[in-house]
């Protein structure tokens, strides 16, 4: 029996929590493995910067400044990549709310659907997800707390828990 093929993973970093945090990375990986990662220049009215968060993942409010793109070439790069595809993501909460706040700065609507990991695993296996993402850090040798990195081993933590399901 083949594989099951692997789910399209997308994770978002912001800058920081709450109403007016923003989404500063978006990292996805498509089912055949072909990952995307791009820096989100922040718009006009995106101020809030938590230091905390930036410690988290590293990148500063210059950085995204210097080197991010615009929402809106952001925003259309997600739909060209993810047009029509089911995206799954463990922040659900989080990620929804600033993948809105890019769409909605970019002035486009998502092509794709973003839904919660939980919607591909029972309870018991949605609590193996921890420890197969730590084992997948392990394994890919992931050093930076990026986004593209964490879809990688979200991705890779979903097949090996998906693996398990289809066996048992």
């Amino acid at each position: 029996m083949p594989a099951p093929a692997l789910p399209c993973v997308l994770d978002i970093e912001a800058s920081g929590f709450g109403r007016a945090s923003y989404p500063i990375e978006v990292g996805y990986v498509l089912p055949d493995g072909r990952a995307a990662c791009m820096l989100v220049r922040p718009a006009e009215g995106w101020t809030h910067w938590d230091a905390s968060a930036e410690q988290v993942h590293g990148i500063t409010r210059s950085t995204l400044c210097a080197h991010g793109r615009s929402a809106r070439d952001v925003a259309e790069a997600l739909n060209r990549d993810l047009a029509g595809l089911t995206v799954y993501c463990d922040g659900w909460a989080h990620d929804y709310t600033w993948l809105a706040a890019l769409f909605e700065e970019a002035g486009l609507r998502a092509q794709f659907k973003l839904e919660s990991v939980g919607a591909l695993l029972d309870e018991a296996h949605l609590n193996l997800l921890d420890a197969a993402r730590r084992q997948a850090v392990a394994e890919l040798g992931l050093q930076r707390h990026r986004a593209s990195n964490d879809a990688r081993a979200l991705q890779r933590a979903l097949g090996a828990v998906i693996g398990r399901t289809l066996a048992h």
